[in-house]
């Protein structure tokens, strides 16, 4: 533990819990309407942009105590590490992609591979989705903050954090994500938005940090190579294949509503990347020798933030982390259920709800085990990246293409595959040894074993 809580700070978090839980257990149907799968995969298609906006901010953001160490390790350079490459992204998804996946009509990313190459392929990119989606690594930060804050062992707090997205999924499905997406949106700016005005009352201004920070925190590069910095603008890539993205853009009333969505949200996360950039360098500033850098946020809540407030600012922060944790949650489901299994058993729209409620329970157990199996967050967000993105990107983007070559499924399959197994091979490697093969990150050796594929399929048509 960092800190003791104050009975206020303690009404507060459950105050937070309970009403999230309300959210989600609030009806979902309208007027005793039984709802069918689309409805409980997609909320009927009736995404909202202002609900579109909260929940893919919220959604994208989990991993705030990563955020929080990288910024008190490195500086304003979080900002090129975190931030640009995803909003250049993300921006790319918005002018090529947002409004061609919501013409689709479809539910599901694999849904692109299933039309593109057939049912096999389809299938084999489902798999790859459902593991990139299970929320291990946001799992694990649940544990690690009440391990910081309850002082409870890490695994109890990662079992509960599980159990408490799994229960209001399993009744609301979609609905029920979204409802809790927007609570935790307003928390998470709320909570921010809190802590850097007591910052500035306790230690001054911006000449504070220029003062006690090493000089390295405000160049663009943080004491880190440039290659380092090149690198994440690759691995950000995998924006053009996120789930939650796809999701969203199919869940929109319409094709501009889901492309006016990303640049909205883009926006919001400029200003909240301001805001928690900032607020590490204040804790660097603040505490020079923080034994574990991870704690960056809460520690310096608990310095300068009295009773009350401190508890909004650890809503906000655990508001942060959930939110990832129930949508993706809600997307490995899917992946496994409607897209693997259904896949595979054919079966009726009711049974493709049924398969995606079990299907929540499965996700949920296998993130508890990969939680603890790891027990490292910016560990887990780098392999299962660096693995699954060289494993659908080509093939997904190529699948909007309105001219295509045909492809085969055998070929498709092997597309899919055999960039993540070389890629495995670069995190094996790296497991056994400590280093890299030819120092090379694992996601680019799968990227070229990709495009020598497509070369490959293209020239064997």
């Amino acid at each position: 533990m960092i800190g003791k809580l104050h009975t206020a700070d303690w009404i507060i978090i459950a105050a937070f819990f309970l009403f999230q839980a309300y959210l989600g257990f609030r009806r979902s149907t309208q007027r005793g309407q039984r709802p069918d799968a689309t409805d409980y995969l997609l909320g009927g298609r009736q995404l909202t942009l202002p609900a579109f906006v909260a929940s893919l901010v919220s959604t994208w953001y989990g991993g705030i105590l990563g955020v929080g160490e990288y910024s008190y390790l490195y500086g304003v350079s979080n900002w090129l590490v975190f931030g640009v490459p995803y909003y250049l992204w993300a921006t790319v998804f918005a002018i090529f992609l947002a409004r061609r996946a919501r013409r689709t009509h479809f539910i599901s990313l694999p849904d692109h591979l299933g039309q593109a190459y057939g049912r096999s392929p389809a299938v084999a990119g489902a798999v790859v989705v459902f593991v990139m989606t299970v929320p291990a690594a946001y799992i694990l930060m649940v544990g690690d903050v009440a391990r910081l804050l309850l002082g409870w062992p890490v695994w109890l707090g990662v079992i509960v954090g599980a159990f408490l997205s799994v229960v209001y999924l399993f009744v609301g499905g979609f609905r029920a994500a979204i409802r809790a997406d927007l609570l935790q949106f307003a928390c998470m700016f709320g909570g921010f938005a809190l802590i850097l005005p007591f910052a500035i009352h306790q230690y001054g201004g911006w000449s504070f940090i220029v003062e006690n920070v090493p000089a390295t925190h405000l160049t663009w590069h943080g004491g880190n190579s440039g290659w380092f910095i090149l690198s994440w603008y690759f691995i950000a890539m995998a924006t053009l294949v996120e789930p939650a993205f796809y999701q969203r853009c199919y869940a929109t009333r319409t094709e501009p509503m889901a492309q006016k969505g990303i640049f909205w949200s883009i926006a919001f996360w400029i200003v909240f990347d301001f805001m928690t950039t900032t607020t590490g360098l204040y804790a660097r500033a603040a505490m020079t020798n923080l034994p574990s850098p991870q704690t960056s946020y809460p520690a310096l809540a608990f310095q300068v933030l009295p009773p009350g407030v401190l508890g909004l600012f650890l809503v906000g922060l655990l508001a942060t982390i959930v939110s990832t944790v129930d949508s993706y949650m809600f997307l490995a489901a899917i992946s496994l259920g409607r897209d693997v299994v259904s896949r595979l058993r054919p079966t009726s729209d009711r049974g493709v709800k049924t398969l995606t409620r079990w299907a929540i329970l499965v996700s949920a157990i296998l993130a508890v085990v990969l939680a603890l199996s790891s027990r490292s967050v910016i560990g887990l967000w780098r392999d299962l990246g660096s693995i699954g993105v060289p494993m659908i990107l080509l093939p997904v983007l190529y699948s909007f293409r309105k001219k295509r070559f045909s492809i085969t499924a055998t070929r498709a399959v092997l597309w899919i595959v055999a960039p993540g197994i070389v890629s495995a091979f670069w995190v094996s490697w790296r497991i056994a040894t400590g280093g890299y093969p030819l120092g090379l990150e694992p996601i680019f050796p799968g990227l070229i074993v990709s495009v020598i594929l497509f070369g490959w399929n293209v020239r064997g048509e």
